[in-house]
C-alpha cells in the first residue's frame, strides 16, 4: 500500500502543478478557488509521499558507494543555495531561469546517489522528473526569461548564508528522525 500512495502523492504533487501548464483555459476558468483546490491537491501529494514512502516495503535495487555521501552533501547544499537565490538576486540568479527547480534538481539527484532503495528510486526520481518537465513546460509556454537586474556577488554570498542555514536545520530534522546525514 505504501507505494501506491508514495506514486499517488507524486502524481497529485506534479498534477497540480502542470494544471496551469496543460490546460491554462481550464484553469483560468476556476479562478481564485481553483488555486485553493490545487493547493490542497499538491499539500495532499506532499503528505500522500511522506506517508506511502515510510509506509513502504524496503526493496534493495543497489547498494550506494559510501563516498557518495559526502556528493550528495555538497548537492543538497548546492540545492538549497538555489531555492535562497530565487528570492536574493546574486550573480547566478541572472544566469539560471529556474532555480527553484534547479534546487529540486540538485536535491532529488543528491539522494538518488545515496538511497538505493525502491521506494528513494521512486520518490527522487519522482521528483527530479517533475522538476525537468516542468522546466520544459515553462520554457515552452514562456520562451523569454527577464534577468533579474542589479545582481552582485555580495547576494551570492548572502544566499549562499540562507541556504547553508536551511542546510543546517533540515539535517537536524534528518538526524533527530534517525537518518543522519553525515558520514563518519
Amino acid at each position: 500500500m505504501g507505494y501506491i500512495l508514495l506514486i499517488l502523492g507524486i502524481a497529485l504533487f506534479a498534477g497540480g502543478h502542470w494544471v496551469k501548464r496543460l490546460a491554462p483555459e481550464k484553469r483560468a476558468a476556476w479562478g481564485d478557488k481553483g488555486k485553493g483546490i490545487l493547493s490542497v491537491a499538491m499539500l495532499a501529494g506532499v503528505v500522500l509521499m511522506v506517508v506511502g514512502y515510510r509506509g513502504a516495503g524496503f526493496v534493495n535495487v543497489w547498494v550506494p558507494p559510501a563516498f557518495m555521501t559526502h556528493i550528495a552533501n555538497l548537492l543538497v547544499l548546492i540545492g538549497f543555495w538555489f531555492f535562497a537565490l530565487s528570492n536574493i538576486n546574486g550573480t547566478m540568479a541572472a544566469r539560471v531561469r529556474h532555480k527553484q527547480l534547479t534546487g529540486v534538481k540538485s536535491w532529488a539527484v543528491a539522494h538518488l546517489l545515496v538511497n538505493g532503495d525502491l521506494a528513494s528510486i521512486i520518490l527522487f526520481g519522482g521528483m527530479l522528473a517533475w522538476a525537468v518537465v516542468s522546466v520544459i513546460l515553462i520554457n515552452k509556454a514562456q520562451p523569454t526569461w527577464e534577468r533579474p537586474v542589479q545582481v552582485s556577488v555580495a547576494k551570492d554570498a548572502m544566499a549562499f548564508g540562507v541556504g547553508a542555514v536551511l542546510y543546517g536545520i533540515v539535517a537536524a530534522i534528518h538526524t533527530w528522525l534517525g537518518y543522519y546525514p553525515f558520514p563518519m
